[in-house]
């Protein structure tokens, strides 16, 4: 499936929280949003969903912030046939130059090797991954 009709399937009820309060939250907790933030969509395709969440649950996602990625929102597929079968989740960062520094450091990060490895000893938690960098348009609320 491709991220357009992955879009579409996510509907206005996926991005209707960021209308409200929590959108001065994430202005708030991931620094000032300018013309240089970027947003990254990432999709992760994984016949071990489970598996994946718990990661994300854990450490991941607090890594991800040590190293200056900004965790908008994450999702899960509701319908057939990624249900179960796929999380999809948006970063921001500072600029895209700073995406790649914070993915560079992240790589790197001896607390993500560690982890990266526990939750991979029986074999990859991710099948195929998407990643699209975006910026907001004029009219969107602050993310």
């Amino acid at each position: 499936m491709n991220r357009r009709t992955l879009l579409q399937a996510m509907g206005t009820a996926a991005v209707m929280p960021f209308m409200g309060g929590i959108a001065a939250e994430g202005q708030a907790a991931g620094g000032a949003v300018d013309k240089d933030t970027v947003y990254e969509l990432r999709i992760y395709h994984t016949s071990k969903l489970d598996a994946l969440l718990a990661r994300f649950g854990g450490a991941e996602r607090q890594i991800f912030e040590r190293v200056g990625m900004h965790c908008v929102a994450f999702w899960t597929a509701t319908d057939e046939p990624l249900k179960g079968a796929t999380l999809i989740y948006i970063l921001r960062h500072k600029s895209r130059e700073a995406a790649d520094a914070s993915w560079k450091a992240f790589r790197a990060d001896p607390e993500w090797q560690k982890v990266k490895a526990e939750s991979e000893k029986d074999g990859s938690l991710v099948d195929k991954s998407e990643s699209t960098f975006m910026a907001l348009t004029s009219f969107s609320p602050k993310l």
